[in-house]
């Protein structure tokens, strides 16, 4: 992983997003919960729908539950002045084959916590291996 080093640092974002990835690659999400501000909004570019906390506790738990741990590799992040963007592949591996789910995020942090999210990936991957799953 690279990060380019700005004036945010001493900010903490860096922490924040090592944090809120490790949670969310283990379905920790308590931590996640902690690291979110109470009117979180995530947004998706495929439906353009703007998450409540609630809602994406929800999916990340789903997710997890369902189709297993995640883990990113491939990470290139970027600090900035109010949070950072990064981009990463998601990989789920699950019955002997591993899915690679290529994505970008946009995080905009205030006070320690998670104030937004407007995360780019293409569905199709995710798609597929949720069809799959539910066949097996």
């Amino acid at each position: 992983m690279t990060a380019v080093p700005t004036a945010s640092t001493a900010g903490g974002y860096d922490d924040i997003a090592e944090r809120f990835f490790a949670a969310v690659g283990r379905g920790d999400l308590a931590a996640v919960t902690d690291l979110y501000a109470d009117d979180v909004e995530v947004w998706h570019n495929y439906d353009e729908v703007d998450q409540t906390r609630e809602q994406s506790l929800r999916t990340l738990g789903w997710i997890h539950a369902k189709l297993g741990p995640l883990r990113y590799v491939d990470v290139r992040r970027t600090l900035l002045p109010d949070g950072f963007w990064q981009q990463h592949v998601a990989e789920i591996t699950g019955d002997g084959a591993t899915t690679r789910i290529p994505a970008a995020l946009r995080v905009f942090c205030r006070a320690g916590k998670i104030v937004r999210i407007e995360e780019y990936l293409d569905p199709a991957p995710f798609t597929a291996l949720v069809a799959a799953r539910a066949t097996t």
